[in-house]
């Protein structure tokens, strides 16, 4: 018989009169559990890394107002202050900038699988038909799929050499286009466009758009691809509230869907074209386009006619504005520093020969041409802050906890300016990586201008051959020079692909005594 306590207190807490030793240890262990419990809870509470610093903000719309348009500069500078890892409020939405080698391998390659989606903004889910293309499909066995296509039947080695008469005819046509208006002030950028935008139509459709339609088209793209990417990099009110977005305050989701109504328009007229070949039995093409169509037909693939066009979307959109900017970019870096031209030209001279076209077999051979390209994407990186990517749970970067669901940015284009990490940060320095063989493969993350991990950009191979084939033939054919009075003007333009601010506005001199070598 175990002893009763009688205390008037446990009376009043306790049903009965009499309460058991074994009753009161009960609650005194269950007393001790909830006090562990709470103990704990708050332990790791204090233990638990808080959400990364960031400047102050205002009630309700937190550091929106005070975003300046060019936010690549805009994140560098405040890294300068608040570290590697900062915070800012956008509305509703978290963003996160990470600003150096180490908080963006932790990004990229320590936790990609849970950086592997992206945050998609409306106006990239209005310009690719809800998503569905490559860029912002979510992580998993259908963005699989997509990027299979994309690297095995369009973008492989394999299939870029079988294409490469493509790529130098329109180089050629381009060379042609500069030799009727030597002398005289051309621009460089937006002929570059149309000469990337032909391979690549090509490539994707063939023979099924030739002549005056061809050239038409190209001048309408330039202008429609490079609204698409300004607005996919402007600060849009209805991502961070998504409350208001059926209001779209500043109209971009509508000028987005009809910049994409334009693509959609040619896509259905090239997919009904080469439908209707078929049935007549006369479509031989075997160009991308075929290829998709095919893969749509067989019973056990995923792909649908809108994942199709989102496909084209992305070729179209993502593969010109890209490649002729950096061409522009680079052209504009040389012609402002004489002595880096003379180096191009003395390397083309040897390997190419003095009165012999550029070709793309003499490309590997290019070593310091390799070295300038690498430069320009040093400076000024495709995407300089890549595509924002969303962790799919919360996580630590930093030393940081970033919540599920945040907006992170990868500022690749402040890592590439760092000055504790390259020499003369700002200086146009093909020779640095002579000696240090940065490549594109995305594992160095002190240099990764098309990204890293499962992201990395597709089109790495493709962007590096129209690069260098297109500066070997416009450096090796031509003297370039700014018009009378002008000086070179190096400012960027940020939207989610950078471009100059002022066109490159340039004159070409022929340096071939044979007027063949221009045919």
């Amino acid at each position: 018989m175990y002893p009763t306590i009688s205390d008037p207190l446990l009376h009043h807490l306790l049903p009965g009169n009499d309460f058991s030793l074994p009753h009161l240890l009960l609650l005194l262990s269950g007393i001790l559990a909830i006090c562990c419990w709470a103990w704990l809870l708050l332990a790791q509470k204090k233990t638990s890394p808080s959400l990364p610093p960031g400047p102050a903000g205002l009630p309700l719309v937190g550091n929106l107002p005070f975003l300046d348009p060019e936010l690549h500069t805009y994140f560098a500078a405040l890294a300068r202050t608040y570290g590697p890892v900062l915070k800012l409020q956008l509305g509703k939405k978290l963003g996160v900038i990470v600003t150096s080698p180490a908080t963006a391998r932790e990004v990229l390659k320590d936790n990609d699988v849970i950086f592997a989606n992206r945050d998609v903004p409306i106006a990239g889910r209005a310009a690719s038909y809800g998503g569905s293309d490559i860029v912002w499909t979510p992580y998993g066995p259908e963005w699989r799929m997509l990027r299979k296509v994309c690297v095995l039947k369009m973008l492989s080695n394999h299939t870029l050499d079988s294409v490469y008469d493509l790529r130098r005819r329109e180089v050629r046509k381009t060379v042609g286009y500069f030799r009727v208006r030597a002398g005289s002030p051309v621009n460089v950028g937006e002929q570059m466009f149309l000469t990337v935008l032909n391979v690549i139509t090509s490539m994707l459709w063939g023979g099924t758009v030739q002549g005056e339609e061809r050239e038409s088209l190209g001048a309408d793209f330039r202008q429609v691809v490079s609204d698409m990417t300004e607005l996919l990099g402007k600060p849009n009110v209805s991502d961070f509230y998504p409350g208001l977005a059926r209001f779209d305050f500043q109209g971009i989701e509508k000028r987005m869907k009809g910049l994409g109504k334009r693509f959609d328009g040619i896509f259905e007229k090239m997919i009904a074209q080469r439908l209707r070949m078929e049935r007549d039995g006369q479509s031989e093409c075997k160009d991308f386009l075929q290829f998709l169509l095919e893969l749509k037909d067989e019973e056990d693939t995923p792909l649908t006619m809108t994942g199709l066009k989102a496909l084209l979307m992305d070729m179209v959109v993502g593969g010109t504005d890209t490649s002729s900017n950096t061409v522009e970019f680079a052209m504009a870096e040389i012609l402002n520093k004489p002595s880096v031209l003379s180096k191009i030209q003395n390397e083309l001279e040897t390997v190419v020969g003095k009165d012999n076209i550029a070709e793309e077999s003499h490309i590997p051979k290019l070593s310091y041409l390799h070295a300038v390209m690498k430069e320009s994407l040093r400076l000024h990186p495709a995407l300089p802050l890549l595509v924002p990517y969303c962790p799919s749970a919360t996580c630590t970067v930093g030393g940081y906890t970033v919540p599920k669901g945040s907006r992170v940015f990868i500022n690749v284009w402040a890592i590439h300016r760092d000055p504790s990490i390259w020499s003369d940060p700002l200086e146009f320095n093909p020779e640095r990586f002579l000696h240090d063989k940065g490549d594109y493969s995305g594992n160095d993350f002190n240099y990764f201008p098309f990204g890293s991990g499962r992201r990395i950009c597709v089109g790495i191979a493709m962007a590096e051959r129209m690069v260098l084939y297109s500066l070997a033939t416009l450096l090796h054919s031509f003297d370039w020079k700014l018009p009378e009075g002008e000086k070179m003007d190096l400012r960027e333009q940020f939207g989610i692909v950078l471009k100059k601010k002022m066109p490159l506005v340039a004159i070409p001199s022929p340096r071939f005594s044979d007027p063949r070598l221009y045919e």
